[in-house]
C-alpha cells in the first residue's frame, strides 16, 4: 500500500460546527448513517439507532469512567500556575502526566495542589515530554482528586460544563479515563433498555482513554506515528457474548473508537476474542483488516487525527470524506458533544 500522508485526512471545518455544550436530551442528537460499502447516507435522530440493531446482535460499550484528571497547582515557592493532566496511573502513586508549562518542570521539581493537601514531584520525563509525577498525600487519593481536580474537557470546548455528569456515559463504572469515550454519551438508560427488550446483547469492555486517543499526528507519513499505550480489560462475560454472536453470524456493533480498538487489539494479539487485560498502542489506519467489529457508532472527529484515520479504515477514506463533506454542509455538530455517525455493514455481508 502506498504511503499515506497525514494531509490526506484533512478537511475544512467551520469552527461554528464544534459543539460547545451537550444537548439536554442525550438521544436527540442527529445520526448520520453511512454504509461501509457505498456512498449511501441517511439522516436520522440518535434514538433511531434501535431500528438498525437486530435481535441477537451485540452492542459493545466502553464502561470506563472519566476522573477529574485536570489539576492546578504551583511550584514550591513560586506563584505561577501549573496545570497537570493525569493520563495513566503506575505503581506507587506515580502518574504519567501532561504538564503546562512543561519546560520548567525538570526532574526534582515539586508542585503543590490545594495549599499542600496534595504534593507532586517530577521523577522522570519521557522522550515525548510526558512527566512522571509521584504524589504524596494524607488520606485517599481518589477523594482528594474529587475535591481538587476538574473534568478534563478538550481544549476546543470553551464553555463551562454545568453538569459534570454530562461528560460521563450513563454506564460509566471503572474510573481511569482522562477523556470520555464520547460516542457513548448519546445513549440513555431508556434507549439501552429498548435495545435489551428487542433482544440486543450488551457487552461491556473497558479502555481507559489517555493520550493515545487524542495525541495529534505530527509526522507527514501516517505510518511513522507512534500511538501512546492505553490500558484495557475484556471480561469473560463480554467474550462469551461476542463469540456466541460471531458463531451465529450476528453483527457486532462497537460504540466508539475505544471499543473497536480494544476488540481489534485482542483479536490481533490472540486471533480471537479472549478474556484478558493489558496495554494497547494499536494504530488503525486504511489497510487494516478488521477481525471482530461489523458496525461502528462514533462521533465526528478532528481533521488529520488518528480517529478520522480509524473510521477511514473502517469504511474507506473516500466514503468517510464524502460523509464529512455532507455533514458539514448539513451543519451536523462536531467532536465530543456533537452528533453521531453509524457506519454499518448490511446483515447479508456478515
Amino acid at each position: 500500500m502506498e504511503n499515506l500522508r497525514t494531509d490526506d485526512f484533512d478537511f475544512d471545518l467551520d469552527e461554528s460546527l464544534i459543539a460547545q455544550f451537550p444537548l439536554e436530551d442525550r438521544a436527540s442528537s442527529r445520526l448520520l448513517v453511512a454504509n461501509r460499502d457505498s456512498f449511501e447516507l441517511e439522516h436520522r435522530t440518535f434514538r433511531d439507532i434501535v431500528d438498525y440493531i437486530k435481535e441477537g446482535e451485540v452492542l459493545v460499550i466502553n464502561d470506563t469512567k472519566v476522573i477529574p484528571a485536570r489539576l492546578f497547582g504551583n511550584r514550591l515557592g513560586k506563584d505561577e500556575a501549573i496545570e497537570v493532566l493525569l493520563l495513566k496511573k503506575h505503581e506507587g502513586n506515580i502518574w504519567e502526566t501532561l504538564v503546562k508549562p512543561g519546560k520548567k518542570m525538570k526532574i526534582g521539581t515539586k508542585i503543590l495542589f490545594g495549599n499542600g493537601k496534595l504534593e507532586g514531584e517530577v521523577i522522570d520525563i519521557s522522550d515525548d515530554g510526558e512527566r512522571f509525577i509521584k504524589f504524596s498525600f494524607d488520606g485517599i487519593f481518589e477523594e482528594i482528586l474529587d475535591e481538587l481536580g476538574t473534568m478534563p474537557l478538550p481544549p476546543y470546548i470553551h464553555e463551562k460544563l454545568k453538569d459534570k455528569d454530562r461528560y460521563q456515559t450513563v454506564y460509566a463504572k471503572h474510573k481511569g479515563s482522562a477523556a470520555a469515550p464520547t460516542a457513548g454519551l448519546h445513549f440513555t438508560k431508556e434507549l439501552l433498555e429498548k435495545l435489551k427488550e428487542k433482544g440486543v446483547k450488551i457487552a461491556k469492555v473497558t479502555l481507559h482513554v489517555g493520550l493515545g486517543t487524542f495525541r495529534p499526528v505530527k509526522v507527514e507519513n501516517v505510518k511513522e506515528h507512534k500511538m501512546h499505550e492505553e490500558y484495557y480489560e475484556v471480561s469473560q462475560q463480554a467474550c462469551d457474548i461476542i463469540n456466541e454472536a460471531k458463531k451465529n453470524g450476528k453483527r457486532i456493533f462497537a460504540v466508539g473508537t475505544t471499543s473497536i480498538r480494544t476488540l481489534e487489539s485482542v483479536y490481533k494479539r490472540f486471533g480471537k476474542v479472549v478474556s484478558c487485560k493489558g496495554n494497547t498502542d494499536i494504530f488503525i489506519y486504511p489497510g487494516f483488516k478488521f477481525g471482530v467489529v461489523d458496525c461502528l457508532i462514533t462521533n465526528f472527529h478532528l481533521p488529520k487525527s488518528t480517529l478520522v484515520m480509524l473510521v477511514s479504515a473502517f469504511a474507506s477514506k473516500d466514503i468517510i470524506m464524502n460523509a464529512y463533506k455532507v455533514a458539514t454542509k448539513e451543519r451536523y455538530r462536531f467532536f465530543s458533544f456533537g452528533d453521531a455517525m453509524l457506519i454499518k455493514r448490511e446483515e447479508k455481508k456478515c
